[in-house]
């Protein structure tokens, strides 16, 4: 005879309930920790007003009154300390996505390079990420910058290919000049990425379907470059360029990569490399020996196995310590301000100099590390939601 279901046991109030004592313990706990965070709030303004230091961020909407040695926002000195804020954070956004970009690239490929028939090229993969990772990125920086600045020749003497100049003042190079093809060109671009990732989705659902691998790579690089070619023409196809010339004393016109902004670039991206490519290495050496036995006995490559087989299936052990190299990255850009890198550390310690406002311009620049730092986090995450292996 069947026992009818009981029904489901009612919430207790009373302190012998687990579930009402845990939730006191946490109201208990996020009341002290708003309690401290207040009197800590309260007791340094107090001070600071007795002290006469202002505080606020009124100073925020003042006259900066400095100029910044890298703008991509036409700022002056004329303009305010948060237009100067907002300079430092694209320095510092620029750096950091350009070079998680390069150090996934270059980590990928040494960490695969790790695994190379080729003795050489194991014994370069493993002298690099040896000797990089265990050199304080502080001394790369410096090492770096003093290299761009010291042994490159002056301006009048640059070293020349072509239409690009490199000297003790940056990389300059042509630039095109503005004009309706470009916009043109860059929505062939945006409707090539579109068509080249439904490209990519077909080829994944079909070779899940049938086993027959498609290119996921060529065939979509050429799809975008096509259309991106396609959108040019249409615009008109845009030639004019703004050429750098030799000037008195520096390079004039056209683009240019300053020496801080390719010291720290090149330094972030070279010393976080060598962690991805141990990430990588690790992630590889997850996957059971018999996949590679098997990938041999179909008769790939061993790129085919590399592509197909090995990294596929390594890389949901690869992106979570992924995203911790990515983080350690954006923030170690902080350390571009011993260069002389005008990025937002850089931008609040001029601040604090002219304003006295420690304490605002501090937590500004905690504001912008935290903030980045959490959307790489959830930007990864969900990435890494999508690459787990789901159970049909």
């Amino acid at each position: 005879m069947n026992r009818p279901l009981s029904a489901p046991p009612k919430k207790s109030w009373s302190w012998q309930s687990q579930a009402f004592r845990g939730l006191v313990y946490q109201v208990v706990a996020i009341a002290l920790i708003a309690l401290g965070i207040w009197y800590l709030g309260h007791n340094t303004l107090v001070n600071m007003r007795e002290r006469g230091i202002q505080s606020g961020f009124g100073f925020l909407f003042q006259t900066a009154g400095f100029d910044i040695g890298e703008d991509l926002l036409g700022y002056d000195s004329n303009q305010s300390y948060f237009k100067a804020f907002m300079v430092g954070l694209v320095n510092t956004l620029r750096v950091a996505v350009i070079g998680i970009i390069l150090t996934t690239i270059l980590g990928t490929l040494l960490g695969v390079g790790r695994f190379s028939r080729n003795a050489l090229v194991r014994g370069l993969c493993q002298a690099y990420v040896e000797f990089f990772r265990n050199v304080p990125i502080l001394l790369q920086l410096l090492m770096w910058y003093l290299l761009f600045t010291e042994l490159l020749p002056d301006a009048s003497e640059a070293w020349q290919a072509g239409s690009v100049f490199l000297s003790k003042g940056g990389l300059n190079f042509p630039i095109p000049v503005w004009e309706p093809g470009h916009l043109w060109a860059g929505l062939g671009l945006l409707a090539g990425l579109l068509l080249a990732w439904l490209r990519s989705r077909w080829a994944r659902a079909h070779f899940e379907a049938t086993g027959q691998p498609r290119s996921v790579f060529w065939l979509p690089l050429l799809i975008v470059v096509i259309m991106t070619v396609l959108g040019w023409l249409l615009g008109g196809a845009p030639t004019q360029a703004n050429y750098p010339s030799k000037g008195e004393f520096a390079i004039e016109n056209g683009g240019a990569l300053t020496p801080e902004f390719m010291a720290v670039l090149l330094g972030l991206v070279i010393y976080t490399a060598a962690f991805v490519a141990e990430v990588v290495r690790a992630g590889i050496a997850s996957v059971p020996r018999g996949q590679s036995e098997a990938a041999a006995a179909l008769g790939l490559s061993q790129g085919q196995e590399m592509r197909l087989v090995m990294l596929p299936q390594a890389l949901r052990v690869i992106i979570p310590p992924m995203t911790n190299q990515y983080l350690n990255l954006t923030k170690n850009s902080s350390l571009a301000v011993a260069i002389g890198y005008p990025d937002v550390v850089s931008i609040a310690n001029t601040a604090i100099n002219q304003t006295g406002r420690a304490v605002e311009c501090i937590a500004i620049v905690m504001l912008v590390y935290l903030t980045t730092s959490l959307t790489t986090s959830a930007f990864m995450n969900w990435y890494n939601a999508r690459a787990a292996i789901k159970e049909r």
